[in-house]
């Protein structure tokens, strides 16, 4: 059974929560990815910030993204799997909350992400099938 940690993207970086969000939009450049981990001053995981999220949220709503907190930006709970969690948990929980990337922990520490690319080079195909069938409808 392929678990978490064994389809994740290891090394994850987080936006802390009191970085701008022109400075976590220039890090998701650098680093090539389309979604960060939002990190409080605690360590704790407070959401997760995505391209998405830059381009409605800030620049749609006429945010000045250089002022903007990427703290402003954390809806709640952040949708996470855990390290060890299986495929088929992944799948559950990505289709049931319709997330595209999912922060992986180990215990509570965040050790990686896994995003719906990581899953189809993971997976067999009908599974990713289901699961990006289950993500592109509203």
């Amino acid at each position: 059974m392929t678990a978490a940690r064994e389809i994740m993207t290891s090394g994850t970086e987080c936006a802390a929560e009191n970085e701008t969000v022109l400075d976590a939009a220039k890090k998701m450049k650098d680093l090539g990815v389309g979604a960060l981990p939002i990190c409080g001053m605690d360590n704790k995981l407070k959401g997760v910030l995505t391209d998405r999220d830059i381009v409605i949220r800030v620049l749609g709503a006429g945010k000045d993204p250089a002022t903007c907190k990427v703290g402003e930006l954390a809806q709640g709970e952040a949708v996470t799997i855990g390290a060890d969690d299986p495929a088929e948990e992944i799948l559950r929980t990505m289709t049931s909350h319709k997330v595209r990337r999912l922060p992986v922990i180990d215990g509570h520490t965040l050790v990686g992400m896994i995003a719906t690319a990581d899953v189809a080079r993971a997976l067999p195909d009908p599974q990713v099938g289901d699961l990006i069938e289950a993500l592109s409808t509203d």
